[in-house]
């Protein structure tokens, strides 16, 4: 009893106290060292928010009248410039000029400028014309050189279309994509002024130009004429491969609205002449069927020679004996965007290759699929250019990684070369090694077997997605006599797996 009264008695708590007194103290003292610490050095947690955020800030926002602003340190892809006030366009010197310039006691103020967004590509940036931004204190020359010959209400935007424009991916990565993030604000009153000026090109973008600009794009350098602007940015703001950061109304989803609203009539028109040149008596005078659950659509875009599938027609025999409608397009150069919209538009399921023609994925519905295979040593372009833009913009997207025995190089290396083993070794050897040995000197001969459940996940979705948790049972998968590597059996094991799965996910939905 004494005992306890002793263990109760205050004076033996005072240690204690003392103790959790000093402990709590330092604890404070600590955490506001480590606060101080944060919030003075120079790569704090807040500024790595800052530097991650930094392409949303606006670049040279607010410009007064007799001013040139270039933001040169805002993104490592491009350098844009603004100008504001009197300004006239020279093309024979390629230069811009801006007259009664408002900048401090300098007479004259020069920037120079590529207007392209891969300035950290210092091969390709070497190829783009360089204008020169001149601004002029005093106008003492109101002669010639002080002319309008064509004078616009409007801004002015200038870019290039050179580099690597031709390539379709890097004409919507580093033209289409970052023009439409420049010119959004806007509000299609802007005038788009085009370095090194190709006819094909507008030709080819000329729909989705239109939903941009009210007015015709001007050639700089082919169009001999002074231009004169109130204001003219010169270069293009991009965010990242393939997307559009949400900003300011702006979204990767109000870029596809975009293309909906650029190609709908063209598709339109397209529709009724094919509806025109597919009628005939038969077809006006039979009678309306009742509605058959459709199939969903597939599109598998093919490749000739480097990177393409060498067993192609087996795929698409297994893709209609599971259940889908496929289609096959192989789009070149010249192939009309609307046409290529549509197809995909319409889809609900998408294949390919890694390659520039995946950048057709920008032309697919939210919430459709698009199945990338993935060859040998592209792992990581494949999900940087495309698998990443693919989540972003709302597609199902799944990845199919081939092994080496689905690759043509199985057949020209050693089992045991790193080309084989270790790709990832090979492409440390630079870019030109990568080209050579995966990109151009590689095809895919797909295991249908291997690729049978990816596929048929695939189907599954679309179906459900297409008809509402209803299935068609109507299937007519008899296997095609060339090519019977996926057995009938499991075909058909997957068939019933889905009748199975769509009955009890509609008893629970």
């Amino acid at each position: 009893m004494k005992r306890q009264l002793l263990l109760q008695h205050p004076h033996h708590h005072r240690p204690t106290k003392l103790l959790f007194f000093l402990f709590t103290l330092f604890s404070v003292v600590a955490l506001a060292l480590l606060a101080l610490t944060l919030l003075f050095s120079p790569l704090s947690f807040r500024e790595d928010e800052e530097l991650d955020a930094s392409h949303r800030r606006p670049y040279c926002p607010n410009v007064p009248d007799g001013f040139i602003c270039c933001d040169r340190t805002t993104s490592v892809r491009s350098d844009v410039c603004v100008m504001r006030g009197d300004i006239r366009t020279r093309p024979g010197s390629k230069s811009i000029h801006l007259y009664n310039s408002k900048m401090d006691n300098v007479t004259r103020v020069v920037e120079e400028i590529r207007p392209y967004t891969r300035k950290w590509e210092t091969s390709v940036m070497s190829t783009i014309d360089q204008l020169r931004l001149v601004a002029i204190k005093d106008n003492h020359n109101n002669g010639s050189d002080h002319r309008c010959d064509v004078m616009h209400d409007s801004p002015a935007l200038v870019f290039s279309t050179g580099g690597y424009t031709g390539n379709v991916y890097h004409e919507f990565n580093d033209g289409i994509i970052p023009l439409y993030i420049t010119s959004r604000r806007f509000d299609k009153k802007v005038v788009f002024v085009i370095v090194e000026y190709h006819d094909w090109w507008v030709m080819k973008y000329g729909n989705i130009l239109s939903q941009m600009s009210y007015y015709d794009p001007i050639d700089f350098s082919g169009d001999n004429r002074t231009h004169c602007f109130p204001e003219v940015t010169v270069g293009l703001k991009i965010h990242d491969e393939l997307t559009v950061e949400s900003e300011n109304n702006m979204s990767i989803a109000n870029f596809r609205n975009l293309l909906d609203e650029a190609y709908r009539p063209r598709i339109q028109s397209i529709e009724k002449e094919e509806e025109k040149a597919n009628r005939t008596e038969k077809e006006i005078n039979s009678p309306v069927e009742p509605s058959v659950m459709k199939k969903p659509r597939l599109v598998i875009v093919a490749r000739n020679g480097s990177r393409g599938i060498d067993n192609e027609e087996d795929l698409v025999n297994l893709c209609e004996e599971i259940g889908f409608d496929v289609v096959v397009i192989q789009p070149t150069k010249t192939t009309e965007l609307a046409k290529i919209y549509r197809d995909l538009n319409g889809s609900d399921a998408m294949i390919g290759v890694h390659g520039a023609a995946m950048t057709h994925l920008l032309f697919m519905r939210p919430k459709t699929a698009f199945i990338q295979i993935v060859p040998l040593g592209t792992e990581w372009a494949a999900e940087a250019y495309y698998g990443e833009p693919a989540r972003k913009l709302g597609l199902k997207y799944v990845e199919y990684r081939i092994v080496p025995r689905e690759s043509s190089l199985y057949e020209k290396y050693p089992r045991d070369d790193p080309v084989l083993k270790d790709p990832s070794s090979v492409a440390a050897k630079g870019w030109e090694v990568t080209k050579e040995v995966y990109l151009d000197g590689q095809s895919v001969r797909l295991d249908l077997n291997r690729f049978l459940k990816r596929i048929t996940r695939v189907y599954q979705y679309a179906v459900r997605r297409k008809n509402t948790l209803k299935m068609d049972y109507d299937w007519s998968w008899q296997l095609p006599t060339k090519n019977r590597a996926p057995a009938r059996k499991e075909i058909r094991k997957m068939k019933k797996k889905t009748i199975l799965f769509y009955f009890f996910d509609s008893l629970f939905c």
